[in-house]
Parts: C-alpha cells; sequence; structure tokens
C-alpha cells in the first residue's frame, strides 16, 4: 500500500495509489492517476446511475458501482448535541491531525497487516477557514452484513468468531471507542471484520479493552440479544 497525497484549489486528497492503479475505477482520474473532490460528492456517482445502495446510520454512507470492484463513501458527520452547531464541519487542527486522514492511515496500516478491516481507497479534506469538511472511501465487503442484522440468529460458533476477532484487534493494540453491532460485518465465508475506525487509536494494553466489550455489551442489550454476550466472551478468552 502506498499512499500519496493529492491538492487542489479546495481540498486535499490522501489516497492508496497502489490501490487505484489496481481497481482500475475508471472515473475522472485526476493528474497523476489520483482521485479528483468529485469523487467524494454522492452528486458524482448519482449522475452516473453508480449508487447502488447505502447503509444506515448517521452521514448515509452509499455503496458505489467503481469499476470491478464496490466502494463505500462514508461523509464525516457529527453527533449528539453538538450537531446542532455543526453536523459536518470539525475544528480544523491540520492534515495530519484531521480524523479522516487518521482513520484511513489506521485502516491501511490495520490492513497491511493482515488484520480484517476493509481496504482504504481515499480520505479527502475542504477546508473553511478554522473549520473542514471531510468523507472518506473504502473498499465494500462482499456479501457482508452487519452483526446486528444476524444477532437473532446468530449460533455460539459465529459469536464466539466475533470474540476471537476483537481479541486479534486488541492484541494488535486497536482501541475501538465505538466497538458496536454494527461496526462488526460478517461475510458469505462466517468471516468476521471491524469497520468505521473514526476516533480509534493504537496502544498499549491497558482498562481500555474491557471498555470496549462492555460498550459492545451496550450495544447487543440495544438490539435485544444481550445474551450473546457471553459467547462472545468466551471466544475472546480462547
Amino acid at each position: 500500500m502506498r499512499l500519496a497525497i493529492s491538492r487542489t484549489e479546495k481540498a486535499v486528497i490522501l489516497y492508496d495509489a497502489d490501490s487505484l492503479s489496481d481497481a482500475a475505477p475508471g472515473p475522472q482520474i485526476g493528474p497523476g492517476g489520483a482521485p479528483t473532490p468529485a469523487w467524494f460528492q454522492g452528486a458524482f456517482w448519482e449522475a452516473r446511475q453508480a449508487v447502488v445502495g447505502q447503509a444506515p446510520g448517521r452521514g448515509a454512507s452509499l455503496f458505489l458501482e467503481a469499476g470491478p470492484e464496490e466502494w463505500v463513501l462514508r461523509p464525516y458527520r457529527r453527533g449528539g448535541l453538538i450537531a446542532r452547531l455543526s453536523e459536518a464541519r470539525y475544528l480544523w487542527t491540520g492534515e495530519a491531525r484531521s480524523r479522516a486522514f487518521r482513520e484511513l492511515r489506521l485502516t491501511a496500516a490495520l490492513h497491511e497487516r493482515g488484520l480484517p478491516v476493509p481496504r482504504p481507497v481515499a480520505a479527502c479534506l475542504w477546508r473553511h477557514g478554522l473549520t473542514y469538511e471531510a468523507a472518506l472511501i473504502t473498499v465494500r465487503l462482499p456479501g457482508a452484513k452487519a452483526l446486528a442484522e444476524r444477532l437473532t440468529r446468530a449460533d455460539a460458533c459465529l459469536l464466539a468468531r466475533v470474540g476471537r476477532t476483537i481479541r486479534q484487534f486488541h492484541r494488535a493494540g486497536l482501541d475501538h471507542v465505538d466497538l458496536n453491532a454494527r461496526n462488526l460485518l460478517v461475510d458469505e465465508t462466517g468471516q468476521v471484520w471491524l469497520i468505521d475506525l473514526d476516533r480509534c487509536r493504537l496502544r498499549h494494553p491497558g482498562p481500555w479493552r474491557e471498555r470496549n466489550l462492555q460498550r459492545l455489551e451496550r450495544s447487543l442489550k440495544k438490539f435485544g440479544v444481550p445474551e450473546a454476550m457471553a459467547a462472545i466472551r468466551r471466544g475472546y478468552a480462547e
């Protein structure tokens, strides 16, 4: 994976040059094979009839047909009370510290280590004085569905795999601050994947591991299947 930066008058894009070279997505590629800011706008894909679906949740991620593979376009959106002031803008503290660039670099690092995360494609920043907006594109996992959609029929083997996958990430040092049943995906082969690494980071072992598990347990209660956590914890402890 080879990360590169492209700059235009209004935007800065961090992208995986190798990924785009392999994918050959087709839509207007900028100078040097870089993506253009238009890629991060839903209207660009809608005009080409390339939007094939969308995911639930804040910001409404779009599923895109991009050549031989599908991508997920996720705009960054705020939640909670602060969203009343600005739903899409964040305080500018520099490119390297932006949420989109940090998430892309973290996802790329985990992907390079062979951990089950989607392959990152590109992230874009639009600066507006002291604030910025951002969006992220990753490769869509074929046939994958959120664990939340499978909970009512999930057997002990699947839940144990979820636990083992979480343990795998914890051993790598990943503190996933929003570990919930929608950010764990299961593909057609039964492989468990972890998505949405916004605000996550690599850390030394500590109490954060248990906090991650407790966050997931609250999510399972929300979806009405709190008993699933026992099997997940058993897989985690194996």
